[in-house]
């Protein structure tokens, strides 16, 4: 008898022992030069977005080489950067029948780097063995027409990724020339070679150490290896270029010293004037070939650069410039795009005076020459200004600013500016823009502000055109114009004669000055600048005295009034314009130098109006209604106020409907001068009242709203009931509250089923918007009903109920019934001290009273007391009875005043009191009571056996609760449950005994040697039968089995093996079926089990087969097979 035998082999993989270690070497051009270099060291530079050096000084990145030149015309070559090269990436693969090939043209390089390598490198056997291996390669050079081998390349190792290697050519032939990467190992066919090339680039090196002068140049060299296949980035952050600036500036302390002579000194400074001034005037790479110094304006950006560094709120509760630059030009534009986008960085424009390029910019700034109708050309149509306005979409109230977050990477983040006021009115109106050169939160919403201020408040253009006056001001500068058809009242003219003695000008037109406040006028002084003096008089309305009369003022010369009621009318001026007469044309714009404080300090103002006919009414406040009825029919009366007296304002009234529909219908309108008006005829409905003001041009104050609707009240959402001693409190709450509203309240001692039935079965108290019932018969710790509606002038609503009791604070009634006693005829009787002359004295009396009071009321009592001193102290005995009205009806009394009261059985000689009351306390023998209330419980006892507190806790040492508990919350401790317990939210234990998890094992039946009993081979069956059927969803969970048969290999005729298979069944359908020989199988499942799905039959059957001429040889784990309740609650994967 022959045996089969044999042993397995698990496969076994190399370790890999190729890694790329590549050195990246670059030169990055940072800037023109000079510059002032790296802003805190190695913190400075970033390496695929992480600095080499943290700001605690630990390194991020190791094995980085940093050399840098600042850009000077002199600078020397940068250490460890001797050679240079340009890199053309291949990455191409290469095949052993289709060699790669290149040529070379470029004349000046020294040497060439060719940079290849394996995508993979690894072999395996039969045996499933991943091992080393090789492939060779070579580089060929064509020299003189013949390809040339230049290298001879093997690759030996493993590896499971890519692999790359270099190797650098010396002695190159002339040029042009050819180079090829050759593979000389044949290609892999079959997935256990894996071997595949590849030529991934070639170098051109330049052996020449280069100085790159007048340019900021950073060398970098690092290890590739820790950033894998990423692509190496670099980024730097660097004080940018040297400029000129001011040679009484500190760029740094942002301070000027003095005066400014006009030169100019180097230094680095992100100040957006003298970034531009570099930008305009340097000959290399900004406009200095077109434009010289002496044709830009310096002194312009020298006001503009001084307003720039003024310190502002940065938002953030410190300060910061008002604004800075710090830009990367990296790309050729246009020279007037640049131009326009420095200038917004600064919020000016570019403007040609004729002699130079100037800048305007919007900031406060003196008026330079005023212009009213004496001064300006009259044209023939009479209008000498001519207004425009913006159109209401070109005027945003949202804006998103774009702007550079050093915060966010030096990545664009986005800044929400909106106006919430302009967008309540209005409607929101966003618009997008760059905060070119803006890497400042604070600065980008101030731009954003500033661009919705300048949309919103100066909407105004004007036109008009004047003689030789036009060259009083450029384009920029800041003008006042005095309309008085604008603004309703004379405000400007010339000056017929001056009498400088009497400091009085004579006008030629009529001026009126307001009752209160300070009225300037502008005169032109001898240097032809605008001058603002007091007016103190005004005679005839053309006699003006003034506080003082400038030098120079003379006849004819212009005035202009500035009244405290109205606004000063500023434009700056944007363009002059020569008329074909010899006039000048002039367009300005509206300037309101309050928005330099909204804008960068968060100031807010009331603007005076330009104008009286302007002079738009105030919006109308405490706009309220009442409804009445009349007949049937509706009527509402509309009450309001304003907030200031409007003289000669009237009001219009809209009155809609809500209509079926959604839509709202007009059912009235009208106008009245009071400050109320009643609509009549309405029917049920929700309408909506608004109401505005309207002056005397007809011009409309904002509305302002009200709803209201004519309709039967809601039902009130909720009860509050407050107890009292022998009273209720009810008070009934609204979900809206309505003003219009009050409350019918109805109480009954016992519930109504019926709400209908309320009217019949319960007592009516009034209405009111609360109410207290009290009486004698409302007792504590019985249920009392409240049936409480709605009622208005058009209806009620539906009854509402709510259930309460009178308080059960018994220490409160005693207190309660203190003041009713000592109150009270007989109480104040019996308790009334009578003088005893002598100390031990004693005093006994009868009272016996009736008497009628002034109402008409009848009272009677009668008592005895026993009253005796001893020892200075008081002590009374006594009873009294007592028929007295109160302010609650009739009350009768039975009063006892003594240290102790007892009742006394004195059958069969009992002396035993059955009831005592000394001090405050009762001693009964037995009592039998039908209800008792009581905040404190406690049994006899030392310690007592039972007691119930105020605060609901019971404490007793044995109970036993025949009937139902429902309890929120509490422990058990050693309870034992008799029969099913459900429980329907979450058990927790920290230990359960019983079948919670249910689970049976066995081992699979096996054929043994019949003479040693050893163990062969499995064969056979297990069943498990699942029948405890249960009401919520189970789970089988059967852990692996492994099973295994044998392999041989091979003898002289044949391979020999054993095989093994399992199969598996539920209720008779296979599930399951695997077969192993040399190599283990396993099987392990999760079988739901739902609901009452009945019985589960699982069988397991193992069988072995082989083609030996022996006995098999199998092995089979034992069956183990759990049951638990299917849940995954508390459970995630992810």
């Amino acid at each position: 008898m022959g045996k089969g035998g044999g042993k397995g082999h698990t496969p076994r993989e190399a370790p890999d022992n190729l890694k790329s270690t590549q050195l990246l070497s670059v030169i990055d051009a940072i800037s023109e030069g000079p510059i002032e270099g790296p802003v805190n060291g190695l913190q400075s530079v970033l390496v695929n977005q992480t600095p080499v050096v943290d700001r605690d000084g630990n390194t991020n990145i190791h094995g980085v080489k940093v050399v840098y030149r600042v850009g000077e015309q002199e600078q020397t070559p940068l250490e460890g950067f001797e050679s240079s090269g340009a890199e053309t990436v291949l990455g191409v693969q290469v095949k052993h029948d289709n060699p790669v090939t290149r040529t070379i043209t470029a004349a000046n390089i020294d040497r060439l780097r060719f940079t290849f390598g394996v995508q993979s490198l690894v072999e395996a056997n039969s045996k499933g063995d991943r091992n080393p291996t090789s492939v060779r390669l070579q580089i060929h050079l064509e020299r003189y027409g013949q390809w040339v081998v230049e290298k001879e390349i093997t690759i030996t190792g493993k590896t499971t990724t890519q692999y790359l290697a270099s190797v650098i050519v010396d002695n190159l032939p002339p040029r042009p020339f050819g180079i090829r990467m050759v593979r000389v190992t044949a290609d892999s066919t079959t997935d256990q070679l894996q071997n595949n090339t590849v030529w991934s680039s070639y170098t051109e090196i330049i052996d020449v150490r280069q100085r790159y002068p007048n340019t900021a140049v950073t060398g970098l060299q690092v290890e590739s290896e820790q950033f894998g296949s990423q692509q190496v980035t670099r980024n730097y952050h660097f004080f940018g270029r040297i400029i000129h600036v001011p040679s009484n500036y500190d760029p740094v302390a942002r301070t000027y010293s003095g005066i400014w002579d006009g030169t100019f000194k180097p230094a680095y400074s992100n100040n957006p004037a003298w970034c531009l001034w570099d930008m305009l005037t340097h000959p290399r790479y900004g406009m200095g070939q077109r434009i010289g110094a002496a044709d830009v304006d310096r002194w312009a950006l020298y006001a503009i650069g001084r307003y720039c560094d003024q310190m502002v709120p940065d938002g953030f509760g410190g300060t910061e410039p008002r604004m800075t630059f710090n830009a990367y030009l990296a790309q050729q534009r246009k020279a007037w795009d640049v131009l326009t986008d420095f200038c917004s960085a600064m919020r000016c424009m570019p403007v040609w005076n004729g002699q130079r390029l100037t800048f305007v910019q919007d900031r406060p700034s003196d008026t330079v020459w005023t212009y009213t109708r004496s001064n300006v050309v009259m044209p023939d149509e009479g209008t000498p200004f001519r207004y425009s306005f913006s159109a209401r979409k070109d005027r945003h109230n949202a804006v998103e600013v774009n702007w550079t977050d050093p915060d966010n990477g030096w990545q664009t983040s986005t800044e929400l500016v909106e106006d919430t006021v302009a967008i309540s009115h209005y409607g929101r109106n966003l618009v997008k823009m760059d905060a070119f050169g803006c890497t400042s939160r604070g600065q980008a919403h101030r731009a954003g502000l500033w661009l919705i201020k300048t949309e919103l408040l100066e909407t105004q253009t004007v036109d008009f055109s004047v003689g030789a006056e036009g060259l009083r001001h450029v384009p920029g500068d800041v003008i006042e114009v005095c309309d008085e058809d604008y603004a309703g009242v004379s405000l400007g003219g010339r000056i017929l004669s001056v009498d400088r003695a009497r400091r009085i000008l004579t006008l030629d037109r009529e001026i009126t000055l307001p009752s209160s406040g300070t009225t300037l006028i502008s005169l032109v002084d001898g240097e032809g600048l605008p001058v603002s003096v007091d007016v103190q008089s005004v005679t005839d309305g053309v006699q003006v005295q003034v506080s003082r009369i400038p030098d120079g003022v003379a006849e004819y010369s212009v005035w202009g009034l500035k009244l405290p009621s109205l606004r000063q009318r500023l434009f700056r001026c944007v363009a002059v314009r020569e008329n074909d007469d010899g006039t000048y044309a002039i367009t300005a714009v509206q300037h309101v130098p309050e928005k330099e404080s909204i804008v960068d300090n968060g100031a807010s103002f009331d603007p005076q109006p330009g104008t009286i006919h302007g002079t738009v009414p105030p919006a109308i406040q405490h706009l309220t209604t009442e409804i009445l009825a009349e007949e049937g029919q509706y009527q509402v009366l509309a009450r309001w106020d304003t907030p200031r007296v409007v003289k000669g304002a009237s009001f219009s009234l809209r009155l809609n409907v809500a209509a079926e529909d959604g839509s709202d219908r007009l059912v009235s309108s009208a106008g009245t001068p009071d400050t109320q008006y009643r609509f009549r005829g309405l029917t049920p409905g929700r309408y909506t009242l608004s109401v505005r003001a309207v002056n005397s041009q007809g011009q409309q104050g904002d509305p302002a709203s009200t709803q209201f609707s004519i309709s039967a009240p809601a039902a009130p959402s909720f009860i509050e009931l407050t107890p009292g001693y022998f009273q209720i409190t009810a008070t009934p709450r609204q979900a809206v509250y309505d003003p219009t509203v009050q409350y019918e309240f109805w109480f009954s001692d016992a519930q109504i089923t019926d709400i209908r039935q309320v009217e019949a079965g319960a007592r009516y108290l009034g209405t009111a918007l609360y109410w207290i019932a009290a009486s004698s018969g409302i007792k504590p710790g019985k249920d009392y009903y409240f049936y409480i509606r709605a009622v208005n002038q058009v209806g009620k609503s539906a009854f509402v109920e709510a259930k309460g009791q009178a308080s059960n604070d018994a220490a409160g009634y005693l207190d309660f019934f203190k003041g009713q006693i000592t109150e009270s005829h007989l109480g104040k009787e019996l308790l009334e001290k009578v003088d005893l002359t002598e100390d031990n004295a004693s005093r006994l009396d009868e009272f016996s009273k009736e008497w009628q009071d002034a109402n008409g009321k009848w009272n009677a009592m009668w008592g005895v007391k026993i009253e005796q001193t001893e020892d200075g102290r008081h002590y009374v005995a006594g009873l009294g009875l007592s028929m007295e009205d109160t302010p609650d009806g009739k009350a009768s009394q039975f009063l006892v005043a003594a240290d102790r009261i007892a009742f006394i059985n004195p059958q069969n000689g009992n002396q035993t009191p059955g009831f005592v009351m000394q001090g405050d306390q009762i001693t009964m023998n037995e009592v039998f009571l039908k209800y008792l209330s009581a905040p404190t419980i406690t049994s006899g006892g030392n310690p007592p056996a039972f007691s119930l507190t105020p605060d609901g806790r019971l404490a007793a040492k044995n109970a036993d609760i025949s009937g139902h508990i429902n309890a929120t919350s509490g422990a058990l401790n050693n309870v034992v449950i008799a029969e099913d317990c459900t429980i329907h939210g979450t058990l927790r234990a920290e230990r359960i005994l019983g079948d919670i998890v249910k689970a049976v094992g066995k081992e699979f039946p096996y054929f043994r040697e019949p003479s040693t009993g050893a163990k062969r081979y499995a064969s056979g069956t297990l069943t498990v039968q699942i029948d405890d059927d249960q009401s919520f969803d189970r789970q089988i969970i059967i852990p692996p089995i492994n099973f295994q048969g044998s392999y041989y290999g091979r003898n002289d005729t044949n391979d020999t093996w054993d095989e093994c298979t399992l199969e598996v069944r539920r209720n008779g359908a296979l599930i399951y079926s695997g077969t192993s020989s040399s190599i283990p199988e396993s099987y392990g499942a999760t079988l739901d089990m739902p609901a009452g799905g009945g019985i589960v039959t699982l069988t397991f059957s193992v069988s072995t087969r082989g083609n030996s001429t022996g006995w098999p040889n199998s092995r089979i784990s034992d069956l183990i097979l759990m049951v638990v309740k299917k849940s995954t609650a508390g459970i995630r994967i992810s």
